[in-house]
């Protein structure tokens, strides 16, 4: 049985990279850092008594069940409002949100980077991104299983529940994949 002290130091290990790994799926910070944390007190009230060896799989697993509830739930709620004029009374009309005018800039010393180096970047960052949704749903999920989280072929044939091979074939397409494509957007390692 994992101590509270395995546990929390398991959650400590894994809360980046759960975190980009929801950012990936979900695009958006503060959702992602809600189902990160919502996973998390899942493991910790469900599973906190399991041994520490089988952390890792578990919280693979309800990590992808909350990601699945998220978009269960955005799908009801863009049902329900389909645009942020739905919110705005007789009042609101002709009233704008400036953005700049609420963004107070880079806080805590961070030290602005150039307009250019950012747009490069994010450029860059955006291909990727593009391309990593563009992959097959099972392809996506096991390249990031193995290369983002730094699952072995064995942890992620579990946690996506499939044969090893399985995970070998579609970690190997996603690469071919995205190389390929970024190579033909001009990105190279």
């Amino acid at each position: 049985m994992a101590t509270e002290r395995e546990l929390s130091d398991f959650l400590k290990s894994v809360e980046k990279r759960a975190f980009k790994r929801s950012f990936y799926h979900v695009r958006n910070e503060e959702s992602a850092l809600d189902i990160v944390q919502d996973s998390m007190l899942k493991l910790a009230e469900h599973y906190g008594d399991k041994p520490a060896a089988e952390l890792p799989l578990l919280y693979q697993r309800i990590l992808s069940n909350c990601t699945l509830d998220w978009f269960r739930r955005q799908k009801t709620r863009n049902a329900l409002f389909s645009s942020m004029s739905d919110f705005e009374g007789p009042d609101d009309e002709g009233a704008d949100f400036d953005l700049l005018q609420a963004w107070s800039g880079p806080g805590d010393g961070v030290k602005a980077e150039s307009a250019e180096d950012l747009a490069r970047r994010a450029q860059i960052f955006h291909a990727i991104e593009a391309e990593i949704a563009g992959l097959p749903p099972r392809q996506r999920e096991a390249f990031l299983m193995r290369y983002w989280e730094g699952m072995d072929v064995a942890e992620t044939a579990a946690a996506m529940g499939c044969a090893e091979g399985s995970v070998k074939t579609h970690c190997f397409r996603a690469i071919q994949t995205l190389s390929q494509a970024l190579k033909a957007k001009g990105i190279e390692p």
